[in-house]
Formats: structure tokens, sequence, C-alpha cells
């Protein structure tokens, strides 16, 4: 398998659900802006969506490919055995969890979102809302366990486009709205449901050539599926650390109005490129990795740490620079319509630049994690999330009062580095850490590659500059000629310096 062929296809899909994602925001921000509407439906939204991201996007994987991978070693019967076991066991979880959350909706609301406690009509709302979209997680997630088996048959692309779905229903959604005069927050929840059914039948479908399922409602486990749902918790909280941190984040902006909004629009920004360097990456690398620990084959091992590492750096850190020089004209080229005022625009920008900065973090501890998660190993990280999380809350809660929400990007951005650190310094010392100083030399040249972007970047901002203003009609469009042309020469830049090519990320 090819690392960066593998992940083409993956990250193919992904930005496609992205760029729909974002066509989908714009949507949203030109009809609620950032109103009672808009934070209501964000609320109601984040949780499901908070576990769409923590089950779909690599979690799960990161409990079921090492277990699934090891069992199928042994037989393929006991491979489908383990699945089955693994599906029935979920869905009666997940029905479970729903349908409490469905009944103690209002005191939900007041965990994650306290501070609309205070607007009577927009707890209510949320209250509403939510119970709509909390369906989601139910299909979702079973979605997730269907992408990981795809995913552990090196087959990427199906698990990569169902998000798609989910963005074509929301934006249908919207417009469906306006054009008949709904309620635009109860219809784009309703859809939020429909979208998660469809995505999990499309699933269901494309794994049949490689796994049908039979639901066996038996309480009696085998101890590898009691191992798997052992590891499950520990491994959500540890890849989903960011996602995490969102969430918390989120309960402490609900304290200032529009806030909840703002960190919503610059964590769809950011999230893009998360999705590629960080999500896109640790997806295709796990399953190779799981098995060359199974078959301690060192070798192979260093290879897939290495190459994983390189090519999230190489993804990340320019997307790093491009958000902190650009993110108020990333915002306003995106968002700035409609509803969504200039202010609206300079707070979000505000909250976008300060995630920019950790967005090369943020890819890195999935990476790292995930060297854990192939050795079936998920204490450690689930350790050094918490970590994580406890100083973001910290942080955050001390110099809210002070600062006001923009605290909040800032506390996940560093919170994570750190956690980063730690990851390096415990992978090192247990000798788990099979870097060469190859890697060292190949940031180098990412980072001047980087730099000469930067440079160029700085210099279209600057001589566009009444192109891209919040009045200007064709803004959009000058935004992503110059975003084109940056990620061209970058990509120029890294071929010529050696670090682009095809060869150079073969796992075998």
């Amino acid at each position: 398998m090819n690392l960066l062929s593998s992940t083409s296809i993956f990250s193919f899909f992904t930005l496609i659900s992205r760029i729909l994602g974002y066509v989908r925001d714009i949507l949203i921000a030109v009809f609620l802006g950032a109103s009672i509407y808009a934070d209501a439906f964000f609320i109601a939204f984040r949780l499901p969506n908070t576990f769409r991201r923590l089950f779909a996007e690599g979690t799960f994987n990161a409990a079921f490919i090492p277990s699934y991978a090891a069992v199928k070693i042994e037989s393929k019967s006991k491979g489908k055995k383990f699945a089955d076991d693994v599906l029935s066991s979920l869905l009666l979880i997940l029905l479970f969890i729903v349908t409490i959350v469905e009944i103690f909706t209002p005191y939900l609301i007041y965990i994650i979102a306290p501070g609309f406690i205070e607007n009577q009509v927009k707890f209510d709302l949320a209250v509403e809302l939510t119970r709509i979209t909390f369906p989601f997680l139910l299909f979702v997630s079973l979605s997730s366990f269907f992408a990981g088996i795809l995913n552990s048959n090196n087959k990427f692309a199906a698990a990569a486009a169902a998000p798609i779905i989910l963005n074509i229903i929301l934006i249908s959604s919207l417009i469906i709205s306006y054009y008949f005069e709904l309620d635009f927050s109860k219809q784009l929840s309703y859809g939020v449901t429909l979208a998660g059914l469809i995505q999990l039948l499309f699933l269901v479908y494309v794994t049949l050539k490689y796994y049908k399922p039979d639901l066996v409602l038996n309480l009696k486990l085998s101890s590898k599926v009691k191992f798997f749902f052992r590891k499950l918790l520990p491994s959500i909280l540890s890849s989903g650390v960011t996602q995490i941190n969102i969430l918390v984040g989120t309960i402490i902006a609900s304290f200032q109005s529009g806030a909840v909004s703002y960190l919503y629009y610059a964590d769809r920004v950011y999230q893009i490129n998360l999705a590629i360097a960080g999500i896109a990456v640790g997806t295709v690398s796990l399953p190779v990795l799981s098995k060359a620990f199974k078959t301690k084959n060192l070798k192979k091992i260093s290879n897939i740490q290495n190459k994983s590492f390189e090519l999230s750096l190489l993804l990340s850190v320019p997307a790093s620079f491009g958000l902190i020089l650009a993110s108020e004209e990333i915002v306003n080229a995106l968002f700035g319509y409609g509803s969504f005022s200039k202010d609206d625009v300079v707070l979000t920008a505000k909250a976008l630049k300060y995630f920019g900065f950790g967005v090369p973090a943020f890819a890195l501890v999935k990476i790292l994690s995930n060297f854990y998660f192939a050795r079936d190993n998920t204490k450690t990280p689930f350790y050094i999330s918490m970590f994580i999380v406890i100083l973001n809350i910290l942080i955050s809660v001390s110099l809210f009062s002070k600062i006001g929400f923009i605290i909040i990007p800032i506390a996940t951005s560093i919170s994570t580095w750190i956690g980063v650190f730690i990851y390096l310094y415990l992978l090192n010392l247990k000798k788990a850490l099979l870097l060469k100083n190859q890697l060292i030399f190949n940031f180098i040249k990412i980072l001047v590659s980087t730099i000469l972007m930067s440079l160029v970047l700085s210099f279209a901002l600057d001589s566009y500059a009444n192109y891209l203003e919040y009045f200007y009609k064709y803004k959009a469009l000058y935004l992503i000629s110059i975003v084109s042309f940056v990620g061209i020469l970058y990509l120029l830049s890294c071929y010529l310096l050696g670090i682009l090519k095809l060869k150079n990320y073969k796992t075998n």
C-alpha cells in the first residue's frame, strides 16, 4: 500500500464533503447569521456532530481495526463472529443512550449550554432541536462500524464519501426552507437525522461485499469483544481530544452572546485541514501499522511512523501559516454575507487565527496516538488526553472573564501542543518512536516551502486587499484564486525539494 495515494483518495472525498460543508455553512450564515436560532441549532447539532467526529473520523477505527485485524489473522470465521458481536452490542448501547437523552434533553442542555438558561426562548429551542437531531448519533455511530470494516480491508473511498450525503441533504433543507418559508433551524435539524439514516444505508450496501452482518442479541460476550469495548471509551476520549476541547469550549462560550456561532464557524474552517492532515493520514496508516505490530516488523513500523508523521506535517504546517495570515479574508469570503455582519467576521476570524496556531498539533495528536492504538494500548493516550482537556478547561475558565470567548481557541491550541510534546517524550522514553534523521531534514524542507508560500500569500493579500473587503461582491473568487496559486506553489516547491514523490510513501 502507498500511504500518499491512499491518503489522496481519502482526502479527495473528504475535500468534496468539506467544500459542500462550507456551502452549507455559508447558507446558514446568510439565513441565520449569529442569531439565537443559529446558536440553538449549533448546540443541538454540536453533540451528535461531536459524536460523528469522535466515531466516524478515526476514533472507532483506533479501537476496532487492531482488534478486528488480530482476530482475522486467526481465521475469517472468527473475524466475522467478532464483528457480529460488536455490531449487536453497539446497537443495544446506542439505542439505550438515544432513549435516555431524548427523555432527559433539558438536563443535557443545562450541561452543554448553561449560558442559555438566561434566555428561555433560546433554551427551549435548543431542547426541541436537540431532540430532533440526536437520533443522528445512532445512525452515524453504526455507520462508523461499517466504515471500520471497509478501512480494515484498505477500502477508504466509500467511508470518506459518506459525509457528503449529510451536506447535500442539509443544503437541500435550507433551499427548501427558503422557497417554502419554513423554519430554517427545524428543517436543518430534521435534515441531520435523515442524512444519518441515508448515510448508514449507503455504507451497509457498500460493505456487503466484504461483510454480511448477522445480528445476534447475545448478552454473553467473548473475552475479545469485552476487551474491545474496554478499549473503546478511552479510545474515544484520546483520539477525539480536539473535538472534546471544542465541546468544552462551546459550553464555556454559551455565556457570551454569539460566541457559540463564532466558534462553530471558525471550527468549520480549520477542520478541513485536520480532516486531511490528521484524520485521513491516521485512518489510512492505522490498518497497516496494526498489522506491522502484529507481525513485529520493526522496519515496516519505522517506515510507517516516519511517513505518516512527515505527511501530516507536510499538510498541516502550510495550513497553519495560511490560517494565521489570512483568517479575516477567509472568514469574510466564506461567511461574510446576509445576516453575518462585519463584526461577526472580525470576531470569527480572531478565533480562527488562534485555532490556526494549533492545527499541526491537532493533526499530530491523532498520528501519535495511533502509535499506541496499533499496540492495543489505549490507556496512555487516554491519560494524555485527559491532561490536555483538564489543562484546556483550567486556562479557559480562569481567563474567560478577562479575555472573553477568544481564550477558548488559545487554550485549545496551547494545551494540544503540550500534549504533542508529552507524546513525543513518552514514546522516546519507551524507545517506541522509531523516527529517522531524514525526517528532520524533510521538516526543514517543509518549513522552507511554507515560508516561501507565506511570503507570496502576504504579498497577494496586500495587493488585492480592495477586492477582499467585506462589501466586495466577488471576494470569494479572488481568495480562491490566491489560495489555489500559493497552494500549487507550495506543492511544486515540495516536489522540487524531493519530499512529494509517490515512491517515498510506500509502506512495504
